[in-house]
């Protein structure tokens, strides 16, 4: 099982973890991950940064997570520890 928390503290809220979030849900219904992928939220991971949003996969931290590299960021660090 995969674990994959997303910072929704202020920082990254204003940065777009809501558009995050709906990404994920979304790719993880698409790839039928369902029972692989469990999403979390997290009020803030610590890695502040300024540009995009924190993600932590498993223990690995992950900053500057924008809805441009998205689908790259998912199929290295999610699609590829799952299958």
């Amino acid at each position: 099982m995969l674990i994959v928390e997303v910072c929704v503290g202020s920082s990254c809220h204003l940065k777009g973890s809501a558009d995050i979030v709906e990404l994920l849900q979304q790719y993880v219904e698409e790839y039928h991950l369902e029972d692989d992928v469990t999403l979390v939220g997290s009020f803030c991971i610590g890695k502040c940064n300024r540009v995009g949003v924190t993600l932590q996969v498993n223990d690995e931290i992950h900053t500057g997570i924008t809805k441009e590299n998205f689908k790259e960021f998912f199929n290295e660090h999610i699609l590829a520890a799952v299958r």
